[in-house]
């Protein structure tokens, strides 16, 4: 089979790499990809909102199968025309991408198929949306209705950082189109969880449960991010927890969204926080999260491809509950110094061989370049640079939490570039022992 994966970070390099296990799978693209990826995948530079140049490609090389990595050509509706010239697509059309294209649809469909989630409230005026938010006080959170690369979302821990928010988007437009309309919802207390599944809209099968850090700093302090690490499994989801979110979150919207008449097939992610009041839902997404995906696909042990062509046939029932590695993994992002922020590029990445020859553990490239250094007489080299605000995700596995995330610890110290920053309490919320 020919598979082409659609993205460029580490998400999409975790995902080639599970791909590339495969016994199906004989030749990947990837585009536009990155210099790790390119060790493993062809990778070619089509843009991945370019969806006519995307289907152009995977109609000339008679592509098998397409994953499809990130959220925005989803949005924009590469399914749809995939399907029209009957290529197989591993995602979710552009009607059920509206679960994560616009945050008002979700918690509109949360609210009227009783999925539990936060109060909310949402508004185009900024003068309501500011009396709204002096009338609930804080904490609250403010979020854009679109997409914003993770970063549109502001826990406020004050009624003057809410209204900041809230003009930062609606006055300023600083998200753009995304920030036209706003959500003003309750601060949900408790700890957060990732549950994945694949659906094809009549069958569910589970992922590994995981947790994911998106504040910048240690302590879940700074502005929130795309994601600066993440584990899997996560403690906090026992069995009986796990069972409960099935039922009440994910059983409902799959049904909710068939009751609107839009078929959802593909990976559907809910973000979730353990309340004292059970579970509720934060967020939805639909596609693999980052950096959840490079936490969760080294413990999987089936074979991923037969699972996607499963789906996108419609016959997920016929495959049982996937077989997972009992070990636990720790994703660590290296960062650009900056990053949420301005950061600089082009900065040289030292200590990858060294980190790549451990064992348990993997190296994700997110946000790099490489360039091929030729000394005469000697063998080619290459070396890699930054081109990104999450640069690396450093993987390891160990038998317990502590181990995996010593093991993680110590590959991340051998890697070095100029402003690099990580946070160095990723899994320690899990580690009780």
């Amino acid at each position: 089979m020919k598979i082409l994966v659609i993205g460029s970070g580490g998400r999409e390099h975790a995902l080639v790499w599970k791909i590339a296990q495969s016994k199906l799978v004989d030749k990947i693209f990837c585009v536009p990809g990155n210099a790790g990826i390119t060790k493993i995948a062809e990778c070619i530079d089509i843009k991945a909102e370019d969806i006519p140049r995307l289907l152009d490609f995977a109609r000339r090389e008679k592509i098998d199968l397409t994953v499809v990595g990130p959220e925005v050509p989803l949005s924009l509706g590469i399914v749809d025309e995939f399907l029209r010239y009957n290529l197989k697509i591993f995602g979710p059309n552009k009607s059920a991408a509206r679960m994560e294209g616009s945050k008002i649809f979700s918690k509109e469909l949360m609210a009227k198929y009783n999925v539990p989630t936060a109060d909310f409230k949402f508004f185009d005026d900024l003068g309501e949306a500011k009396e709204y938010i002096n009338k609930i006080g804080a904490p609250c959170v403010i979020k854009a209705d679109g997409l914003a690369a993770g970063k549109g979302v502001v826990v406020a821990k004050s009624v003057e950082e809410a209204i900041a928010a809230a003009e930062s988007m609606l006055k300023d437009k600083i998200f753009g189109e995304a920030g036209r309309r706003i959500i003003v919802e309750e601060c949900l207390q408790g700890e957060e969880a990732s549950i994945l599944v694949f659906t094809d809209s009549k069958s569910v099968v589970p992922f590994a449960s995981a947790q994911d850090y998106k504040r910048v700093f240690n302590n879940d302090q700074g502005p929130n991010t795309g994601g600066m690490g993440a584990y899997s499994p996560a403690p906090v989801v026992t069995e009986g927890l796990f069972k409960e979110i099935l039922e009440k979150v994910i059983y409902r919207t799959i049904d909710g969204l068939a009751k609107e008449g839009i078929e959802y097939k593909g990976v559907l992610y809910a973000g979730i926080m353990v309340t004292k009041d059970g579970p509720k839902t934060l967020e939805f997404n639909v596609r693999f999260g980052d950096p959840e995906t490079e936490a969760i696909l080294p413990r999987l042990k089936s074979d991923l491809v037969e699972v996607m062509l499963a789906l996108s046939e419609g016959k997920l029932s016929r495959l049982g509950a996937l077989e997972w590695d009992p070990r636990t993994c720790v994703c660590v992002v290296c960062a650009s110094g900056g990053y949420p922020g301005n950061y600089e590029k082009d900065k040289v990445i030292s200590g990858l061989e060294d980190v790549e020859r451990m064992e348990d553990i993997n190296v994700f490239h997110a946000g790099t370049k490489a360039r091929i250094i030729n000394d005469p007489g000697q063998r080619q080299e290459v070396e890699y640079f930054t081109n990104g605000g999450r640069v690396l995700g450093i993987t390891g596995l160990g038998k317990t939490i502590k181990d995996a995330i010593d093991n993680t610890y110590q590959a991340v110290g051998k890697i070095s570039f100029q402003g690099m920053h990580y946070r160095k309490d990723i899994g320690r919320g899990g580690c009780h022992e």
